[in-house]
């Protein structure tokens, strides 16, 4: 079967809704916080010289760069048609080059070509070490995207908060370029302190944080979901965390080949005056914001908010649907989504949040919605007549329904 008929038939059977396959990424850097309903014997399934799984990708088009070990198809989202006798499956990656605008609106295949995000849940049970991702001039030396991203941290996968949840952003103000040169310089002789240069924030479940490309940080313990461009480019510029060694490899990840050994290259792929802001709390901080009056939302059964909203690379929206109520939602956009609570109908499908997930195993908590189905209006019904449906949803660049004034 081709890879269009399987999409086709995937959209039509959904009626422009597609069932997606739940996808795990291994890090070997970090050790999971077994808070993404994954089986407790499954974290590790891979090999322990893969690492543990502490990635679920959602709406991915976009391969993770694992190393010479990564699986494949690692990063990549599939969908799945099934018609009660068999079963295919297609990459969601195949499906938007096949389909274009038919499956994410013309306006977004018209300027990229492509599902230029993704999102994530990333579950650490330690902080991660004190990274970068690349603007897009210093990432298309290496051929890839400038990576922006934003995380919220969802209540439902966040009852402990692990060992460190407070997260490093971006340069103490008055540090100096020399300071940071000199901690890039130490790499390889055990701590390098970088850290010692940044300002630490407590994470609180129920808010988020925007993160420009061009800017250090130390993501913190919280369970995140994360949604960002469709790239995987990062470099690690800090060298010890919790006791464990970053692998020197890391620092020059996606350094081109003739700046190898470059410390200034390095320093100029940080946004200086991004990081050193005095106002970090101010401008990147974010709270969730009501897409509409609340009152005129919970006559309707529903609350909608919008969750990621400082970048005009994507953006992000919770919706709670109330115990026991019908609501038809509308978006402008295409969008994924990922169930955090409660059962029902959603379109064709059946909708429900599973508690733990074994390796392979598929679920009905994650779709992707075609602007086509978007714009008609999604008709949600909650089945419990005591637990909200609660999820998250991603949307692409430029989203026409984002107007905050902020």
């Amino acid at each position: 079967m081709s890879k269009h008929n399987t999409a086709k038939k995937a959209m039509d059977q959904g009626q422009g809704i597609v069932r997606l396959a739940p996808n795990w990424v291994p890090r070997s850097f970090c050790v999971p916080g077994r808070r993404i309903k994954l089986h407790p014997d499954d974290y590790y399934i891979l090999g322990g010289e893969r690492g543990g799984i502490d990635e679920r990708w959602f709406s991915s088009t976009t391969p993770a760069e694992n190393g010479p070990l990564t699986g494949d198809h690692e990063g990549l989202s599939f969908i799945v048609f099934n018609d009660g006798s068999h079963e295919e499956r297609v990459t969601l990656k195949d499906a938007v080059d096949e389909l274009k605008g038919d499956i994410i609106g013309d306006r977004l295949w018209d300027e990229y070509k492509s599902w230029p995000m993704y999102s994530k849940f990333f579950d650490n049970m330690g902080p991660l070490p004190h990274h970068i991702h690349h603007r897009d001039k210093h990432a298309a030396l290496t051929g890839q995207k400038g990576k922006p991203e934003a995380y919220y941290f969802p209540p439902q996968v966040n009852n402990h908060g692990g060992d460190f949840p407070y997260t490093f952003f971006g340069i103490a103000p008055g540090t100096t370029k020399d300071e940071i040169l000199e901690c890039l310089k130490n790499f390889t002789k055990g701590d390098n302190k970088i850290t010692s240069y940044s300002q630490a924030f407590p994470l609180y479940p129920g808010t988020g944080w925007d993160v420009p490309p061009g800017m250090l940080h130390a993501p913190g313990s919280l369970c995140t979901y994360e949604p960002q461009t469709a790239s995987d480019v990062f470099a690690m510029y800090q060298s010890l965390v919790n006791e464990a060694v970053i692998p020197e490899e890391l620092l020059w990840k996606d350094t081109p080949e003739e700046k190898m050994g470059d410390f200034d290259h390095l320093m100029e792929v940080i946004d200086w005056d991004l990081n050193v802001n005095p106002n970090l709390l101010e401008t990147r901080f974010m709270r969730p914001i009501p897409v509409k009056p609340t009152e005129e939302m919970q006559s309707e059964g529903y609350t909608e908010k919008w969750i990621c909203y400082r970048s005009d690379a994507f953006s992000a929206k919770e919706l709670t649907v109330n115990p026991g109520e019908t609501v038809v939602i509308k978006d402008n956009a295409a969008y994924g989504m990922i169930m955090m609570q409660g059962h029902g109908k959603m379109g064709v499908w059946d909708i429900e949040t599973p508690s733990l997930i074994r390796y392979g195993q598929l679920t009905n908590d994650e779709y992707f919605v075609s602007e086509d189905a978007a714009k008609e209006g999604v008709k949600i019904v909650n089945h419990s007549s005591s637990d909200p449906i609660v999820m998250l949803k991603h949307f692409g660049p430029g989203n026409p329904d984002l107007k905050l004034d902020i």
